[in-house]
């Protein structure tokens, strides 16, 4: 439970680039991240850097122009992501840049939460992909495109009908007290709880894990309560 208000629906999501350039760029990134590139064209897909156990990374909207390729990132999570991408780098035709401060997909956490687009928060907790559902995966994961990092977990998962036991959740509440104490009520000691929160005229909303059992449940209380998809 956050030991401060959280803060309004108007508050800013702050954003980073990476920007991928060079002969090798295009197939440098179609072994690092989750998405297919190759018929990119003057689309934006969102994709996945995943870690090799599978957990996610961090969501990347990638784009390109004449080759350049452009990953828009959490700003909080890109050092990381470019750490890991130049780790892969060697004898490889491909040069990576960070910059600050751009533009995101979305400019505010109301919006993110509109969308049902997990954010810093739900990230921190490393889950795989079908954690966050299946909506989540269907955006960000290409199961036809080849080898990536973390592919062959997502993979396997994906073939068993994505049991997982922690789901991301969107709630809306009449308070914290009462979705906090929902989403710790059911399974074992884990990563439950809210990761996003905001105000709301009728009272806070956001996003938080539980355990996959809470789901079945038939009774929320005075909590509105589902999955992401």
């Amino acid at each position: 439970m956050p030991s401060s208000p959280p803060p309004e629906q108007s508050s800013p999501e702050y954003w980073s680039t990476l920007v991928a350039t060079g002969d090798d760029a295009e197939s440098f990134l179609q072994g690092q991240l989750s998405q297919d590139l190759h018929d990119l064209g003057d689309e934006s897909r969102w994709s996945l850097v995943l870690a090799p156990d599978s957990s996610v990374v961090a969501t990347a909207l990638v784009s390109q122009v004449a080759g350049v390729y452009t990953m828009v990132v959490s700003r909080e999570f890109a050092p990381d992501v470019l750490a890991r991408l130049k780790r892969f780098l060697l004898r490889t035709r491909c040069s990576l840049e960070l910059s600050t401060e751009v533009a995101g997909p979305y400019a505010t956490i109301g919006e993110r939460l509109d969308a049902r687009w997990p954010g810093d928060g739900e990230l921190r907790a490393h889950l795989t992909p079908h954690c966050y559902g299946q909506k989540f995966v269907d955006a960000t994961v290409s199961f036809t495109k080849g080898c990536f990092t973390g592919q062959e977990l997502v993979g396997r998962l994906d073939a068993r009908g994505a049991s997982v036991p922690w789901r991301v959740v969107y709630f809306e509440a009449p308070d914290t007290a009462a979705v906090s104490e929902l989403l710790t009520s059911a399974g074992p000691a884990g990563p439950q709880g809210v990761t996003t929160l905001v105000h709301e005229g009728y009272g806070v909303r956001g996003m938080g894990i539980a355990h996959r059992t809470l789901l079945q449940r038939d009774d929320f209380g005075s909590v509105r309560l589902g999955e992401l998809a």
